[in-house]
This record gives C-alpha cells, structure tokens and sequence, in this order.
C-alpha cells in the first residue's frame, strides 16, 4: 500500500467508523431498500417524487459505505507514540514564537482531525513542520498566509 493510500487512525477513530459502516449496512439500507418497495408501489416511476427521493438516498447511503469500508481497509492504526520526537499519534504543546501564545494538539489522520477537540491533520502545514522535531525545537511553518515559527514545548 502506498503512503497516498494509507489512512491514519486511532483505535478509537476506527471503531467510530466500524460502528457507522455497521449501522449503516444493518438499519440504514434496509430502511432505504423498503421505502424504495414502497415507492415502486404507488406507480409511476416517472412522475414519482418518493421514489426519487428514496433513490436518492439509497446512492447517498451506498456511498457512504463504500467509503466507510476503503478507509477501513487502508487504515494504519496510529500506535502510541515516543516522547522523544514528533509523530502521527503524538501530543504535544507548542508555542507561537510571535506572540508567545501556547496551545496543545494531538495529532492524527485527516479523517479525524477535530479542530474542535485540537486534533491537528498529520497532513496540515504546522505537523508537516514539526514532524522529526524534538523538545526545545524550533520549527518554521510555511503556510499560504505567511510563514511563522513555533517552539516545540512538550511532547506529552
């Protein structure tokens, strides 16, 4: 499997997805598949809103499975990961060199990225810049808006 086709994910992160696919595949299609009976019922395949609607759904929900089952089949599983240097799994706390502001990210795969929840892309430009590097380090950010810098703080 090639890098472009690996999909980072924490236990949990796959277990999520799982959990959709499962659904999904056992309650959603079923539901789909009756309503479009119930809509090929009523007639008229051509003028028939509900059966449009229902086919609507059902190519929604079928690709959503198909995706949910390739990230599960190309998932590379993040393992704990070393305090000695930055890595896909790690979480760390860095400072903003220019304005001294502190923040903490854990860093993970696109698909769970959060900015929420501070989980950062491991394909973002601040972790591309980071990667490799170790406490006390200082890593240059170059991003589209203008580069910064940050200190690595702790790798926790």
């Amino acid at each position: 499997m090639s890098k472009e086709e690996e999909i980072y994910l924490t236990n949990e992160g796959l277990e999520e997805i799982k959990k959709e696919l499962d659904y999904l595949k056992t309650e959603k299609r079923p539901e789909v598949i009756e309503a479009l009976k119930e809509a090929r019922a009523l007639g008229d395949l051509s003028e028939n809103a509900e059966y449009d609607a229902a086919r609507s759904e059902q190519t929604e929900v079928e690709a959503r499975i198909a995706e949910l089952e390739k990230m599960v089949e190309k998932a590379v599983i993040i393992k704990e990961s070393s305090k000695n240097k930055v890595s896909i799994g790690s979480k760390i706390k860095i400072e903003y060199v220019d304005d001294k502001e502190v923040e903490t990210y854990t860093i993970v795969g696109t698909n769970e990225a959060n900015a929420f929840e501070n989980k950062i892309s491991n394909e973002s430009p601040l972790v591309k810049a980071i990667l490799g590097k170790k406490k006390g380090d200082i890593a240059t950010v170059l991003c589209d808006a203008g580069n910064y810098d940050v200190k690595i703080i702790d790798i926790l």
